[in-house]
């Protein structure tokens, strides 16, 4: 993409966004903070729909986010103090359709991004109770959310988070979201098949199911933006403050493959590589994440079209990304080891996968790749509030087997 054109489109998206109002469902996580200040940042009038369960997780856990959270009163307060930006907050559970329904109608939105949903593989297989808590907060929430657009904002475009983990492994390269195959002479094109290895990614397969049904049937627009891992803690906004800092999330349940691996070698942990370590999978900076969003938003699915989109910039393998923080980390002066652990998941450890993810970069995504300077910062980041982590949490504690 030429330069001419990447300015023409930042000019273009800059004109959409000029008030149109965004709802971020599960603005209080991980990714959906740092989507919710990216968007207000940009001119979107934002408004946040959280439970804020997510930190009751955390107490259940009996463990912390590496980094102090502030309540979301006092980061939405600090938000306006530095920026001048309001962003409406609205508390409450997506699986009351009472409550989801008058947020809606009281905040009208123009586009909806959907981060409401329980994401963790592990907590998901904890046992049946975390099993049917995830699969009804993310399946139920979800439809409430289908029929609330259904009979009140039909033109509304609904983004969706869902996850590359609804693929599986499969031995053909994964397209985005749809599969043209011929069989008996015949040919079509079908949504590519799932093979989801937890409960959590079993939810996500059923809610892309859904979402799709509600397109096809009654005309709604949706856009599914199947990520990969993210990593990473700073966004531009994100780091203003003190107070707007992002969680990083460190432990066996919530903790994500590479910013695992920098907190454990910022503490002098072995890191923990599961099984071979040949587990190949997606990846992007969280700064990505955000701006992929905005992609989304400012580029609506038409009506009736369920839109599909691999959102993820690089792929590696879990032991790749263990011997790269092994080696940014001695630039650092830091000693560090990599373990094998045995698997807790059911998995395959050495497979084939190719991903495809052009649609994103054709709409003009420009990638932060993953760097010795990106990993230098995570380490520093993770080495600053080391003293937070628990090591007790670390290691894996659920396991997919019987």
């Amino acid at each position: 993409m030429s330069a001419e054109t990447l300015v023409d489109l930042a000019e273009y998206l800059q004109a959409k966004c000029v008030a149109m109002k965004v709802l971020v469902i599960g603005g209080d996580g991980y990714c959906g903070w740092a989507t919710a200040l990216y968007l207000s940042n940009r001119g979107y009038e934002v408004g946040i729909l959280d439970s804020l369960v997510r930190r009751h997780w955390d107490m259940e856990l009996c463990v912390d986010t590496l980094t102090p959270i502030a309540p979301i009163h006092q980061r939405l307060q600090r938000w306006h103090d530095l920026t001048g930006k309001s962003i409406d907050l609205f508390i409450g559970d997506i699986t009351n359709y009472d409550f989801l329904s008058k947020a809606l109608h009281q905040f009208e939105p123009e586009a909806i991004v959907h981060f409401g949903e329980q994401r963790s593989a592990p907590f998901s297989m904890i046992d049946r109770e975390h099993a049917v808590l995830t699969q009804v907060n993310n399946v139920v929430g979800t439809l409430n959310l289908l029929y609330i657009m259904k009979e009140s904002f039909p033109d509304c475009h609904l983004v969706k988070l869902g996850t590359m983990g609804e693929y599986g492994t499969p031995n053909i390269d994964i397209e985005e979201g749809y599969i043209t195959i011929e069989h008996n002479g015949r040919k079509d094109t079908l949504p590519y098949p799932k093979q989801p290895g937890s409960m959590y990614h079993l939810s996500k397969v059923h809610d892309s199911h859904n979402i799709h049904f509600a397109c096809r049937i009654w005309g709604l627009r949706a856009t599914d933006l199947n990520q990969g891992v993210v990593y990473g803690v700073l966004t531009e906004e994100t780091g203003m403050d003190e107070l707007l800092i992002n969680r990083l999330d460190y432990d066996g349940v919530f903790g994500t493959a590479l910013n695992r691996f920098c907190i454990q070698a910022a503490i002098g942990h072995p890191l923990t590589v599961y099984g071979k370590g040949g587990q190949t999978r997606g990846f992007l900076d969280i700064r990505d994440t955000v701006r992929c969003i905005e992609l989304a938003i400012a580029t609506p699915a038409e009506p009736g079209e369920f839109r599909v989109f691999n959102q993820f910039t690089e792929l590696f393998s879990v032991g790749d990304l263990a011997h790269m923080v092994e080696k940014a980390g001695a630039s650092l002066g830091l000693k560090v080891e990599v373990n094998h652990l045995e698997n807790p998941r059911i998995e395959k450890e050495e497979h084939y996968f190719n991903a495809k993810n052009t649609n994103l970069l054709n709409l003009g995504l420009q990638p932060h790749y993953l760097s010795d300077s990106l990993l230098d910062s995570l380490l520093n980041f993770s080495l600053k509030y080391k003293q937070r982590v628990d090591e007790s949490q670390i290691l894996p504690k659920v396991t997919w087997k019987r």
